[in-house]
């Protein structure tokens, strides 16, 4: 399957793993997967753009999921900055980041269907090939994920991710 996704398709895939990493997460899921489709330079961004959704704003939205909300902590007090800060003065640079896998990250579940759903998505638009365009279209079709969740949380519909892909596509061409 993957011989049919593009260039920036296959970054995404790539930079799940990294996303997955910097969370702190075993597995890449599928939020891991859409956030960094749209890192990636290609439809997806493209598509969250006209809607008013940058790269930042999905991976709030993820973290928020994941229990790492800034903002939410801050309002009880909480500054994670100043406590990073004050372990790395003690422990070094990165003592808080996991180390390095033993061994590669694993896809979850959800995140396989994702990728199966893209090949879908692509096959319904009549693509020769996968894009980021298709990984997002997956990640709203998937409503019991947490991408899709994400997306939700920035108040997108699926109608309306659905015409920003369509269209980022249409500019493209």
């Amino acid at each position: 399957m993957f011989e049919r996704f593009t260039r920036d398709a296959r970054a995404a895939v790539t930079l799940a793993q990294d996303e997955a990493g910097a969370l702190g997460a075993e597995r890449i899921d599928a939020d891991h997967v859409l956030l960094a489709a749209v890192r990636t330079d290609g439809a997806a961004r493209r598509a969250l753009a006209s809607l008013g959704v940058q790269p930042d704003d999905v991976a709030a939205a993820v973290r928020a999921r994941e229990g790492l909300d800034d903002e939410a902590l801050a309002s009880i007090g909480v500054d994670l900055a100043a406590i990073r800060e004050q372990v790395e003065s003690t422990f070094g640079p990165g003592a808080l980041d996991a180390g390095p896998p033993t061994s590669p990250r694993t896809f979850t579940p959800d995140a396989k269907k994702l990728l199966e759903v893209a090949l879908r998505e692509a096959v319904r638009s009549r693509r020769r090939s996968i894009d980021t365009g298709h990984l997002l279209l997956a990640a709203v079709r998937l409503d019991e994920t947490g991408a899709h969740a994400a997306l939700g949380a920035l108040g997108l519909t699926d109608d309306a991710v659905r015409d920003a892909v369509t269209a980022a596509w249409a500019a493209a061409a």
